[in-house]
């Protein structure tokens, strides 16, 4: 009886062990993620696709291994180094930028990132974590970052990066409300916590697969405790990945020919 009693009671540990890294996995909001693949199998009629083209032309994400490679927070001092990378090797980005002391303070970093054709897109106003902010709150970041990129480029974001991807059901209905989509990353380089280039590319290279969404920073870290080694870690990054057959593209790209939908969570 002892035996049978202390077998369920590793058994339910186990149990709860599971569900505990899964509840952390998912966030501790939770919330529902669509990806790329679902997104291109379910098209969109609301608007045109917008499918990635390279040197062979149109390249079609249904039919060959693509990636996106996306950077938060920025712009930066460092942005013209970014963008001279991803010139070097044909690669056109997703920039989730921040609208106070970023957008504002270097407004023709932005309109150089949409004049060498990145996506330019918003990681809110100042970087608020959205799930501990009121409703208003939200609505407000949201909408201030978004309307700082139109204000200094005159394009207007449609995708939200929640900072530190952090969603719930609150900010996905606001974001519906304002005509946004959310996007969230699965293969992340950490480079807020290290300044070892060779590590964050380790990192990527890793964890990326067909249909990934990367995760780096564009931001310059006065303490050197991280961001810093980020711009070293861009070349071989993309120069291993395309050696292995990948085509990057920008986000929206990588759902055509789906279009993102408001509301929605891609992941």
């Amino acid at each position: 009886m002892r035996t049978t009693t202390a077998r369920r009671a590793r058994a339910l540990t186990t149990l709860l062990a599971a569900a505990t890294m899964a509840f952390t996995l998912t966030g501790c909001n939770g919330y529902d993620s669509t990806s790329p693949a679902a997104a291109r199998k379910h098209m969109a009629k609301s608007g045109p696709a917008a499918f990635a083209t390279d040197a062979k032309g149109t390249v079609d994400c249904r039919k060959v291994k693509c990636i996106a490679i996306t950077f938060d927070a920025g712009p930066s001092v460092r942005t013209p180094q970014i963008l001279g990378i991803l010139s070097k090797y044909h690669v056109h980005a997703t920039f989730f930028t921040l609208g106070k002391n970023h957008v504002m303070k270097h407004p023709q970093m932005v309109r150089d990132m949409v004049a060498q054709g990145h996506e330019v897109e918003t990681l809110t106003w100042s970087h608020q974590i959205l799930t501990k902010i009121s409703s208003s709150e939200v609505r407000k970041e949201i909408t201030e970052g978004r309307d700082a990129v139109h204000k200094v480029a005159g394009v207007t974001p449609t995708l939200l990066r929640p900072p530190q991807g952090r969603t719930s059901s609150k900010v996905t209905k606001i974001a519906k409300e304002l005509g946004m989509s959310e996007v969230v990353w699965n293969s992340n380089g950490a480079d807020y916590k290290t300044t070892d280039s060779k590590l964050i590319a380790s990192r990527i290279l890793k964890s990326a697969k067909p249909d990934g969404i990367i995760l780096l920073h564009d931001l310059v870290d006065k303490t050197n405790k991280g961001y810093n080694g980020t711009v070293a870690s861009i070349a071989p990054i993309i120069s291993t990945l395309q050696a292995r057959g990948y085509t990057f593209v920008t986000v929206k790209q990588l759902l055509a020919p789906g279009t993102p939908q408001a509301g929605k969570v891609y992941k």
